[in-house]
Order: C-alpha cells, then structure tokens, then sequence
C-alpha cells in the first residue's frame, strides 16, 4: 500500500473505527469458542460420558448463542449493551469451572455428611429424595453454565454489527458479512489455541486466560467508545472489581480446584498431577494399627490399583500368558506405565521388555523422576514396582499405543508375548485399542508360539463388554478364551488370552508341571480355575457384538453397564429361554 493510502486509511476514523470492532470481534471469538471446549471438556471429565458430554454441551451452547442473538434486538443501547455483556463473560467464564467444581463435590459428599450428622451406620447408603435431586442439579449444572455463556456469547455479534452500522450512521451492505467473516477467523484462532496451548494447562488456568482476554478486548471497548455509554464510570469500577476476582482465582484458583478434587478421594491425596493426557491422583490410607499404608493411583477418578492387591490383579494379568508361551525373551507390555505389570514380568528373566506408555509423566512418577512428588512418596512406589522402570532391559516407548504398535508392525518387530495392561474402555478414545483392528495388530508382532493377555473389565459389572472383548480378539484371529478372579479392590476381574496357533492357553498351562517363577498368589491350579466360569455364562454371547474399528461397540457396552445399569449383574438373564448354548467360551472358536 502506498504511503499517502496508508496516511488516508489512518486518517479515515470510520476505517479505524471498523478495525478496532474487527480485531475486538475476532479475538471475542476465538475466546467463545475456548470456552466451548473448555466447558465441554470439563463437563466431560467430571460427568464421565466424555464423547456424549462434548457433543451436548456443544449443541447446548449453539442453540444457546442463537436464542442470546434473537434477543440482542432488544437491547436498547449497542454500546453500553455490549460494555456490560463483556464484563458479564468475563465474569462468569473466569468462575464457571470453580462453580461447576464446588456443586459437584458438594454432591458427592452430601451423603457422608448426612451419615455423620444422624449417625448412620456406614453400611447404610444415604440415596434418594434431596441427596438424589441435588445429585442430578450437579449433573446439571455444566449445562447450565454453557446456556448461560452461549446465550451471552449469541448476543456479541448483533451488537457489535449494530455498533458499527450506528458509527457509520447509515446502512451497511455487507456489515453482517463482515462481523461474521471476523467472528470465524477468530474462531478457528480460538481452536488452534485451545488444541496447541490450552489443553497443556490446568483447566482453572485455562478459564482464567481466556477471561482475562475477554475483560481486556470490553475494556478496549470501553475505553474507545465511552462517550457513547452513559454508565461508563460504573462499568470501570464494576471492570475493576471483576479484574480483581479474576487476579485472585489466577492466584488461588489452582489450590481451589485441587482441594474440591481432594474432597472426592475417601483417602488422603499424596500427589495430584494433571498432565496433557490425564488426572493423576494418588491417595494414600491407614487401615490399622501396625499396618501398612495402602497407596492407590487414580487416573480421571478412576480406581489403577491399590497397594494391598495389586498382586492379585496383575498376577492374573501376567502369569497365564507368560506360562502358555514357549519362550519370554522378549515380552511387549502395552499400558501399564506404573511398572508393577512391568516387575511381575522381570521376575521371568526376560532378554528384553518393551513398554508402550502414553504419558510421559506416568512414567516420571513411577520411576522416581517426578519433582513435583514428595521423596518419600517417590521411595514408595519404587519400592512397589521394585524399581522396574529403571532396569536396564527395559525399553519405554512414549506415544499412543494405536500408532506406536503401528510402527512395530512396520519395523518388523516380533515379541513372545504380549500383555495389555490398558484402562477400561470408558472413553471413545480408548476404544479403538479393543478394536478387531489393533488386535489383529498384535498378531503380525506375536511370535507364532506366543501368547498375548488383555485387561477385559468386570464379567459381571459390565458382562456384554467383557464378552465383546473376547469375542473380538477371536476375530482377528486368536484362539480365544476368558478367565477370571477376585480382586477385592474391584470385585470379580476378568481378562481375555488368546494364541495364534497350536493348543489354547488354557491346555498349555494345564500341560505345565509347576511355575517357573513362584508367586505367593499364584499356582497353576489357580489358574486353571480362573478359567472356569458358570454353566449358562455365556449363553447369550451370541447377541454380543465384535468391536470392529469405528464402531464403539465396547465403549458403548461398558457405558450403558454403568450409566444404566450402575454396574449391577443381573444372573437371571443366563436363563432365558432363546438363548444359546455353550459349555464354554473356548468351544466356540470358529473352525480355521
């Protein structure tokens, strides 16, 4: 642009006046679109239907912002309308997360207040009535939040076109085409911000930016255009007390919100981490006089192991498919990033173990490297997994496990066997690693005599994606079969083992004269025992579907059994009358 243009344009004070509402307009909306996600995201995480939490409260906030633009009309004044509506998002996007945070743990420790005030028995559970109803307010609640914001978030694109146009003094063409094409620009700067900045921060981190750059584009606002507003000097002072609530929760907001996270644990929190994958909690338990402590790892709320059992559970995991492989040179260990899968391994003496671990900072906490963790709680985890991430045989691949076995399979690497020590498929991103897909994965990296072992969730808690799981590894190839046992932390356990050819695991462990590695939990006939299940288990296994890639089969199976269903096993349904019979699960391999 020429020199005399760009003193005309500078000159113009209606073109600055359309630049000042275009970059104030683009950068509102980059911040409206961070607290959709951010709510989203949240709600998600607290509510636990993660993939169908998002999506409502995406539609929520939507067709919230198109009833806040329909009602922007009625706002006599563009100009003060819109200095108020600011301060008002300000506000409510810096303490919505504290809000929703502080209901929901309210809700969930109502009842054991209740008990303590009456002086209930604690075997009596306090439900129904007001405990039941606030419960549901708190469910609730996120939505709440993202109507009230969407409907403020609706009303900034009316107003701020009507300001412009009111500037002109005349009727603009094209004003709403150019407000939107800034509110989308903006938006999609809004997303790349969320993807690459805000998901690495604490979500209260989060809400507390994007308020603040929120304040600051009405202050903007209001400093530009305050001859047009006649409450101008009670919007300062009302901005001034707003910036200071918002300095405040920036100080304090990340204690807040880690003491209502503490408040949903029964036991101590020792150590809460949230890393860009996940929410680590550590909890730690006296349970008597002369006993030791119990440590238990969360991830998202959700109950890893705890300290007092953990063997039994990943015994079971590890000693069925390491004794019905004919060899344990090389093991593949997939999740697991604690290291007690990983110790229990070791004790066969391995050339090599590989570990396939998706947060970085799992790994840092359970090998000591954390330097938020106290020493003392670092000695003990050691201590727990015998400081197995530190052997020198081990090697620890950082990544998602779908590519990282992906790239395994293209480097043409081989294991003897293979445990999968992941999560329960409680989220959609989750899923695609019990897919028919990744296993048949697992089968080009299996040495033809190996044996692989997968977590598979609760066979009673939620039956239809224990069976599925089962029924999906046979797919892609396995002869399959299913095993279980008692972890007291959990209840009854299951996993699922499968080999490529020859006998089923099963027949090699029965074969087995003894263990080669002894456990205190473990003997073969134990094991032999955990592959027996009732008479009629499986009689309607037929109705359950293979999790093909895509098709959220499992998630949706572990979802409704505990959305539904709260987890509870039903052994009537083994006696319907049009069900299929089966002695055993193993007997319906197909024929190869």
């Amino acid at each position: 642009m020429p020199v005399a243009h760009r003193m005309a344009f500078w000159r113009d004070p209606l073109m600055r006046h359309d630049l000042a509402l275009i970059v104030i307009m683009g950068v509102l909306a980059a911040c409206g679109l961070i607290y959709e996600y951010l709510l989203s995201h949240y709600a998600g995480r607290i509510l636990g239907a993660v993939e169908a939490t998002i999506y409502a409260m995406i539609g929520v906030m939507i067709v919230s912002m198109g009833i806040g633009a329909f009602y922007a009309r009625y706002i006599r004044c563009p100009f003060s309308g819109f200095a108020w509506l600011e301060v008002g998002i300000g506000l409510l996007g810096a303490v919505c997360v504290l809000i929703m945070a502080a209901v929901f743990a309210a809700a969930y420790i109502l009842p054991a207040q209740l008990q303590t005030v009456y002086g209930l028995d604690p075997t009596i559970q306090v439900a129904g009535g007001v405990v039941t109803g606030f419960r549901r307010f708190a469910d609730t609640m996120p939505f709440v939040a993202g109507f009230a914001l969407g409907l403020m978030v609706g009303m900034e694109i009316p107003l701020i076109a009507r300001v412009r146009q009111a500037l002109h003094q005349e009727h603009l063409e094209h004003n709403a085409g150019t407000i939107y094409g800034a509110d989308y620009i903006g938006a999609g700067i809004g997303a790349a911000i969320w993807v690459l900045v805000c998901l690495r921060l604490p979500i209260i981190v989060a809400a507390v930016s994007t308020a603040s750059v929120n304040l600051l584009m009405g202050m903007v606002f209001l400093w530009r255009y305050q001859r047009y507003i006649h409450t101008r000097a009670v919007l300062w002072l009302v901005h001034a007390v707003v910036l200071a609530l918002v300095a405040v929760i920036a100080v304090q907001g990340s204690n807040w919100m880690l003491s209502l996270n503490n408040m949903l644990f029964k036991d101590r929190v020792v150590h809460t981490r949230i890393t860009p994958h996940q929410y680590l909690t550590v909890t730690e338990r006296r349970v008597g006089a002369g006993l030791p402590l119990v440590q238990s790892l969360y991830i998202n709320g959700h109950l890893q192991f705890a300290s007092n059992d953990e063997q039994i559970y990943h015994a079971l995991l590890t000693y069925p498919p390491l004794l019905a492989s004919a060899r344990r040179d090389r093991v593949l260990i997939i999740g697991g990033g604690d290291g007690l899968a990983l110790r229990d391994v070791l004790r066969w003496q391995p050339r090599a173990v590989t570990l396939l671990e998706l947060d970085r900072e799992m790994i840092d906490l359970f090998s000591g490297r954390d330097p938020t963790a106290a020493p003392e709680l670092s000695a003990k985890l050691l201590q727990l997994n015998q400081k197995a991430l530190l052997d020198s045989r081990v090697e620890v691949l950082i990544g998602d496990a779908f590519l990282q076995t992906e790239r395994l399979v293209a480097e043409g690497r081989r294991f003897d066997t293979i445990i999968v020590d992941l999560p329960d498929p409680s989220h959609p991103d989750l899923n695609k690693l019990y897919s028919d897909y990744f296993y048949s994965k697992l089968g080009e990296i299996l040495a033809g005599d190996g044996a692989v072992a997968i977590q598979s969730t609760s066979p009673y808690h939620s039956k239809k994606a224990f069976v599925a799981i089962g029924k999906t590894l046979q797919s892609a190839g396995f002869t399959t079969e299913q095993y279980h046992t008692n972890v007291p932390s959990f209840g009854e356990w299951g996993w699922s083992i499968g080999v490529k050819t020859g006998a089923p695991a099963s027949e090699r462990i029965a074969r087995s004269t003894g263990l080669p590695v002894a456990h205190p939990w473990v003997s073969r006939q134990q094991l032999l025992a955990a592959f027996v299940f009732a008479p009629n288990y499986y009689e309607r296994r037929d109705a359950v579907k293979v999790n093909t890639l895509g098709s959220h089969v499992v998630y949706a199976y572990h979802r409704d059994a505990w959305r539904k269903r709260d987890g509870v096993f039903f052994s009537s349904e083994v006696f319907h009358r049009d069900a299929f019979n089966s002695e055993n699960f193993s007997n319906n391999v197909e024929a190869r």
